[in-house]
């Protein structure tokens, strides 16, 4: 119980904050206010909308937010998400565009587990689904799944790759962006070994650290420089009396989001001031590129202690994926024994968080992959979100990753050129 008051103070401390916004913002706007031509009323009434979204967003799981699809028939089409495979910790989902022919590549994207939703990546879920059929890992927030779930770590995670690509089948291309690259990789590995006709067609890992020493950054470093019985001392709390998963330790959320933001203070703090403005003046809205943005950042999800932890100890620390010497159920996990899946690369010369180097190192591990099934791209001028999401990924990248696919598809390329 150590850590349930920490936990229950700073969700109170989030709810307070909300509230004072929301009161400032009522408070703004009655009549009678009006009469009083003092601009400090339009300033609190600015505050206080901008200061009760923002702290209301940091509990809401955001919506995809994708209903339609313009097909090429001309017509807007549904897109139902629906649920492939439930689990505890994660769902496999499925964006299904009603009444459009199946699209002969199936990808599925695995998204990361960094405190974000799965939700971040809906910019690449839709310039996906143009022409695949697109599945994606929903990771859930572990405030909200009973102790009696149990644990789930770095070799949970892995195991649940492994489910979702034995219920999708062998023709699947993965496309693995940063986090789980390595656990991706992994993954693929014990498919090669366990159920080789269970494995996915390609592979392709985006700014992923599977050597996070190939080249350091302050991110990736930053395991160096304490020790785990400081992280778990510092960062681990037990979720409070509110959510389903009280009592369950945690990497919270909001203890996340506090290290995402001081990462770059100023520029956070302008943005949020320069909003403020914005509302005062009338000039602010609902979907204005601040809040399309901080809508999706802001909103944050806890992480088990064991998955940060194991995380941190095993791939940053110890480097077993890097060093070929990561294990899943007691079991060795051999990369050397992928020898068909065919593995792209993908890092962004900008990247401050998985810098160049760092993913690149995956290709030297496949000493069983043929060189022709193995390919690697560096997007100058590229950021780590660029490389997934930003323009680098829709005019570059997007392109050259599809290319991939179809020149590893094997039956499927005959299935790609019967449809165009």
């Amino acid at each position: 119980m150590r850590y349930m008051a920490t936990y229950d103070f700073m969700e109170s401390v989030r709810n307070t904050n909300q509230w004072l916004g929301a009161t400032a913002k009522a408070l703004a706007a009655y009549p009678w206010l009006s009469m009083a031509p003092n601009p400090m009323i339009q300033w609190m009434g600015a505050w206080g909308e901008v200061t009760e979204r923002s702290f209301e967003r940091m509990v809401c799981k955001p919506d995809w937010g994708i209903r339609t699809h313009t097909c090429e028939d001309g017509r807007d089409h549904l897109v139902r998400v629906e649920t492939v495979l439930e689990k505890p910790f994660g769902d496999l989902i499925h964006f299904d565009v009603v009444g459009r022919p199946e699209q002969p590549r199936k990808v599925l994207l695995v998204a990361p587990m960094s405190g974000h939703y799965a939700t971040l990546l809906r910019s690449t879920v839709k310039s996906l689904l143009v022409n695949c059929e697109v599945y994606v890992t929903d990771w859930h927030n572990a405030r909200d799944i009973p102790v009696s779930c149990g644990k789930f770590d770095v070799e949970d995670y892995t195991l649940y790759l492994v489910d979702f690509l034995r219920e999708l089948g062998p023709d699947t291309h993965v496309i693995a962006v940063c986090q789980p690259a390595p656990l991706a990789l992994a993954a693929t590995a014990h498919l090669a070994a366990e159920d080789p006709e269970a494995q996915p067609r390609t592979l392709t890992l985006i700014g992923g650290p599977i050597d996070p020493d190939a080249t350091p950054t302050d991110v990736t470093d930053f395991g160096r420089r304490v020790t785990m019985g400081q992280l778990e001392e510092t960062l681990i709390q037990r979720v409070g009396f509110k959510y389903k998963g009280v009592g369950r330790m945690v990497y919270p959320g909001l203890l996340q989001l506090s290290s995402f933001m001081s990462m770059n203070a100023d520029r956070h703090s302008r943005a949020f001031r320069d909003q403020i403005i914005r509302a005062a003046k009338g000039e602010a809205s609902d979907h204005d590129p601040h809040n399309r943005f901080y809508d999706e950042y802001l909103a944050v999800m806890d992480m088990t202690a064991e998955f940060y932890l194991s995380t941190v100890e095993r791939i940053f620390k110890n480097r077993e994926i890097a060093e070929n010497r990561f294990t899943v159920a007691g079991k060795p996990v051999d990369i050397g024994q992928i020898t068909r899946v065919a593995v792209k690369t993908v890092e962004g010369a900008k990247d401050d968080i998985s810098a160049p180097g760092q993913c690149v190192a995956a290709l030297d591990l496949l000493t069983g992959l043929p060189a022709e099934k193995k390919a690697s791209h560096l997007e100058p001028d590229a950021g780590h979100y660029g490389i997934f999401a930003g323009k680098s990924w829709r005019n570059n990248i997007r392109p050259l990753v599809l290319d991939f696919i179809d020149a590893n598809s094997g039956p499927h390329t005959e299935k790609a050129e019967q449809v165009a």
